[in-house]
């Protein structure tokens, strides 16, 4: 393998590690509305699972409301099931017309609990980073021994060293951007 293969592999592992943090980080409930919050529950659609997004209309009217609006009348109890269900533990209203979703303020025990849970996400993130940088630097030392100059492995060392860094850095970016987003009231 070539040394450019284990930087690009590193790359593409910490790469992963960032957008899935973001993506874990944005299902967190900040006691803000944002229709990200359903992209993990499914419902049933004629025998099949099938995201809330394909079966109706999400919008988020103020900061506090979810609507939903089914595009099909018998989906109404389908939809409000797998809200109940899910563990978004927000109670939906139905008013035959649009189901709302009141997201209500956060207690502030509770935003110390969500902040500890950015925060361990966050924490797995780095260990995946981490993880990237051991294996492409063992990989690179393996390589010395079918032949690769100790000076070639050193300088990608470094640029996989440089890379990790980079990575931290926008791990530590994002929790805290969204510890802010947590603790604004």
């Amino acid at each position: 393998m070539e040394v450019n293969e284990y930087l690009d592999n590193a790359k593409d592992s910490m790469e992963l590690a960032v957008e899935y943090l973001d993506d874990t980080l944005s299902h967190i409930r900040a006691g803000k509305a944002s229709a990200r919050l359903l992209d993990g529950i499914r419902v049933d659609y004629y025998g099949s699972q099938a995201p809330i997004s394909n079966v109706a209309n999400i919008s988020v009217p103020d900061a506090r409301t979810i609507a939903i609006t089914p595009w099909e009348k018998s989906m109404f109890k389908e939809i409000e099931k797998a809200i109940i269900n899910s563990e978004l533990g927000i109670t939906p209203e139905n008013n035959g017309e649009v189901i709302r979703l009141s997201i209500p303020p956060l207690t502030e025990d509770r935003r110390k609990q969500l902040v500890k849970q950015s925060k361990a996400e966050a924490e797995t993130a780095k260990v995946s980073v981490r993880n990237a940088r051991r294996e492409a630097i063992e990989g690179l030392k393996k390589e010395i021994k079918k032949g690769l100059s100790e000076d070639i492995e050193k300088d990608a060392e470094n640029d996989v060293q440089k890379l990790h860094d980079k990575y931290m850095k926008k791990i530590d970016e994002i929790f805290a951007a969204k510890e802010k987003e947590i603790l604004t009231v």
